[in-house]
């Protein structure tokens, strides 16, 4: 037998569990439906708690109707019912024509009713705007962020009311299919590539080998923590399939991205000789300082600074946060390097992708790319 559909109390219960970052099976279990009925659910709203309805204050309530439904029965005039509620007569005779006349009117079927035909969605701005809807999936598709591409169209169209959109109402139109206005097979160029909203969650940090004659990120230069001076890196290894492994250095003051393949191999020797090289790339003055978690491909890591002159410093155990730039951009780069794939690309596919990345604008550098920022920080330096 099917069961009915959720109550409102049930749904209630639905977002309260959901906020609480309980899966979509254990919801189902606590509020007694089945999973795929809720999933349904779920999914036709994005994952996000519908707003409640309210009834505006001009429509008629419960205790109004009931009040016409008396003043009928009584045989009194539109006009004195109307008097008597403080509403205008035309308003009395125009909810007793739509509800049946005066012989079948009642308060409670008219005010069910009049709740039902109150629902109308609104189009959302992306269905009725083209052009607006042609620019976001344009940068959706070159793998920009929601809040990237809003705060690009309020810089690029300052004048124009109806080219700029919140980030949200990008994230709902993708998530709310309903809504009809963005293609449902962009959620693929999310950074996550969710399909519905998920509750906010965090992961552990855990500690990767012990390294010797290492200086800490304690003794590392203050320009270096300031951020005011160009040069100072943070580093990391992003992994694929394994062994396949990529090398990502951040640039601390613009969050400029170089990205370093790995050819033959993520041990000590081979991340050394890699990091030599694309270090070497670079100019004089934007070679300072690297900052790495502990891990042990930095083994080599003495004869990497004689070899480069870029000295190391390293973050203390189960402290990401100390390489926050290097963090957030490995996050980024799940986008175009997905977890367990094999990621031994060539060093001209990773040129692409560093130079897409350093064409976003970043809200922590004023909407500017951090290509624009490292232009601007070498010029002044």
């Amino acid at each position: 037998m099917r069961r009915a559909a959720m109550s409102a109390v049930e749904k209630e219960r639905v977002w309260e569990l959901w906020r609480m970052g309980k899966s979509l099976r254990a919801v189902a279990r606590a509020v007694g439906c089945g999973e795929q009925q809720l999933r349904r659910y779920v999914w036709s709203t994005g994952g996000v708690r519908p707003a409640p309805r309210r009834r505006a204050s001009r429509c008629l309530s419960i205790d109004e109707r009931e009040e016409i439904s008396r003043g009928l029965a009584r045989g009194d005039s539109c006009r004195q019912i109307g008097a008597a509620i403080g509403r205008s007569h035309t308003t009395v005779s125009r909810e007793v024509k739509l509800n049946g006349g005066r012989g079948r009117y009642r308060a409670l079927n008219a005010d069910r009713d009049a709740w039902q035909r109150a629902r109308r969605p609104k189009p959302a701005k992306l269905a009725t705007h083209g052009a607006l809807r042609e620019v976001v999936e344009e940068k959706l598709e070159l793998s920009w962020s929601p809040q990237q591409i809003a705060a690009w169209l309020s810089r690029t169209y300052p004048e124009r009311e109806a080219m700029r959109i919140s980030h949200e109402t990008i994230y709902l139109s993708l998530f709310v299919q309903s809504r009809g206005a963005l293609r449902r097979e962009l959620t693929a160029q999310l950074r996550r590539g969710h399909t519905t909203r998920r509750p906010h969650g965090c992961v552990l940090p855990q500690g990767r080998g012990q390294l010797k004659d290492k200086l800490m990120i304690s003794e590392r230069p203050a320009e270096a923590d300031d951020r005011a001076v160009p040069g100072h890196w943070e580093g990391d290894l992003l992994l694929g399939k394994l062994p396949s492994a990529i090398v990502t250095l951040v640039e601390r003051s613009s969050r400029f991205t170089q990205l370093i393949a790995l050819p033959d191999g993520r041990k000590g020797p081979q991340v050394r000789a890699a990091l030599v090289a694309g270090i070497a790339t670079l100019p004089e003055q934007l070679r300072r300082s690297l900052t790495w978690d502990q891990g042990k491909e930095m083994a080599e890591h003495a004869r990497f600074t004689i070899d480069s002159g870029v000295q190391v410093y390293f973050c203390d155990p189960r402290s990401p946060w100390q390489r926050g730039s290097s963090e957030n951009t490995n996050g980024l780069l799940r986008q175009y390097f997905p977890r367990n794939t094999d990621i031994a690309v060539s060093q001209a596919h990773l040129d692409a992708v560093a130079a897409e990345l350093n064409g976003r604008p970043r809200k922590t550098l004023g909407w500017m790319t951090p290509a624009e920022k490292l232009a601007e920080l070498t010029a002044t330096a």
